[in-house]
């Protein structure tokens, strides 16, 4: 359990120098979704949506996780 322990202080202290990294993969997830349903229209990753929903999950976690480090 103490490397578990050790991994989660070095991506808290990695993300709390870097704020702003993970809402900003969430917005370029949202663009990618944008993408991915204009070049693959019949695709299943396409109708499903699954980058739209995973970035916006991610950006909302994002600054959550700023606010509060």
């Amino acid at each position: 359990m103490s490397a578990f322990n050790r991994f989660l202080d070095r991506l808290s202290e990695y993300l709390s120098q870097r704020k702003g990294l993970l809402p900003l993969v969430g917005i370029l997830l949202v663009v990618l979704n944008l993408v991915v349903k204009f070049l693959l229209r019949e695709s299943w990753l396409a109708e499903s949506d699954l980058f739209l929903h995973f970035g916006v999950i991610l950006a909302i976690f994002g600054f959550l996780l700023a606010w509060a480090l």
